[in-house]
């Protein structure tokens, strides 16, 4: 089973936003960009600026998409990423399901889990 998940990929100054998944969140404690599951019916287009609306409480305009990666959860469950190159456009960043926030440059994006 494929589940397709689209994410945001937010520059501001070289650097990408990475959140954190918190307590409550499967895999707590990991860093992730923000996104989640492409509901029945629903474009990944509509998906990630719905999901950005509920996570961070901002409205994004997507520039471009970017190629699809394959992911393998388990040997049966996999997840097709699904990632936009995206702007904010309005609103201010707040959390409102993941604990922390983290602008990362290129060399730090390996650094966290």
């Amino acid at each position: 089973m494929t589940i397709p998940v689209a994410c945001a990929v937010i520059l501001n100054d070289q650097k990408v936003l990475s959140v954190r998944r918190s307590k409550d969140m499967p895999l707590a404690g990991y860093w992730e960009f923000p996104g989640g599951k492409v509901e029945e019916d629903e474009s990944a287009e509509s998906c990630i600026v719905r999901e950005i609306e509920e996570e961070l409480g901002v409205r994004v305009r997507i520039l471009s998409s970017l190629p699809n990666h394959p992911h393998a959860l388990t040997s049966e469950k996999s997840i097709q990423l699904i990632p936009f190159l995206v702007r904010v456009e309005a609103g201010k960043i707040t959390l409102y399901e993941h604990d922390q926030l983290s602008w990362l440059g290129q060399s730090e994006l390996f650094e966290v889990n």
